[in-house]
């Protein structure tokens, strides 16, 4: 693997600003985060809709390109059209579609798997072809899926989980770990932040280390900014000219750029321009300050 040059502040980088027409007139097919970008837990971003409907008009295509996995394709859909965004559910990619391939490369049909997350969670683990149960501090299983931070108790569950893979472990056998989505925030409102399901991965992942030190069993991450996501992104995308449009450096452009995409990083969302380091092999080719 080829070393990268060191981390430098993000502001330091030459990266030229841009406007949403610009991009519209370079790019065939744009991929789209959902929070932080398009959406907030309020509302759609400024300028949001409008864009959407300029690159119908232009004649080009987008996909929403999405770590979150509580909602079906179906579900995200009607989700973002609630907000008076024009997406249908072929345009939408969301972490919990990866789960399918996964199983079938890691020999999880029919396992059955420890869900968390809400009601569309449990269906993406079905229609992976594996056996969804509830969380359970004594349950047999042969893996964790954590697929959201919502649609249940938050502690009492994450005690319940570390509970049962401690039993699993102590008797020699360990679970598959997997986490569809490797978010540790996003954003919440207009100016507030909340953790998702990869802050609760990683507080399991410290805790098991604490206990077993010579395992350490760590979740499988499948999302942004890992590979299995940009992958299913060109296959899907073969032959157009792509730009990710995203708010998070270190998911959204570090994953678009590993991949050879081109990426333009918001200033609507999580990642600070002032503060953020980055290798320049990871940088956006773009600086956006929004569609508006």
């Amino acid at each position: 693997m080829p070393t990268l040059p060191p981390p430098v502040p993000l502001s330091q980088i030459d990266c030229p600003e841009t406007t949403a027409r610009a991009l519209l007139q370079r790019y065939d097919f744009f991929l789209l985060d959902a929070y932080g970008v398009l959406v907030h837990t309020a509302g759609a971003m400024p300028g949001a809709a409008q864009f959407l409907r300029n690159v119908k008009e232009a004649g080009k295509d987008f996909m929403v390109v999405t770590n979150d996995a509580s909602r079906l394709q179906s579900t995200a859909a009607s989700f973002y059209r609630g907000y008076g965004l024009d997406v249908s559910p072929e345009q939408v990619l969301t972490s919990g579609q990866l789960l399918k391939p996964f199983f079938e490369t890691v020999g999880l049909g029919g396992a059955t798997c420890m869900v968390l997350g809400p009601e569309d969670s449990f269906r993406y683990v079905e229609e992976a072809g594996g056996v969804p149960i509830a969380p359970d501090a004594t349950a047999a299983m042969d893996a964790v899926v954590l697929c959201d931070d919502a649609g249940y108790p938050f502690l009492k569950t994450m005690d319940a989980i570390l509970s049962n893979l401690c039993k699993h472990l102590d008797r020699g056998v360990v679970p598959k770990l997997i986490v569809p989505n490797p978010d540790v925030i996003y954003p919440s409102g207009e100016s507030g932040f909340g953790f998702t399901s990869g802050a609760a991965a990683l507080l399991l992942e410290t805790a098991l280390a604490q206990r077993y030190p010579h395992l350490r069993p760590t979740f499988s991450r499948l999302g942004k900014p890992f590979g299995p996501m940009f992958r299913e992104v060109q296959r899907k995308c073969s032959g157009k000219e792509l730009i990710m449009i995203g708010d998070q450096l270190e998911t959204d452009i570090v994953g678009a750029r590993t991949q050879g995409i081109d990426a333009a990083l918001v200033d609507t969302g999580i990642t600070k321009w002032e503060t953020t380091m980055v290798s320049p092999a990871h940088a956006p080719n773009y600086r956006l300050s929004g569609f508006v």
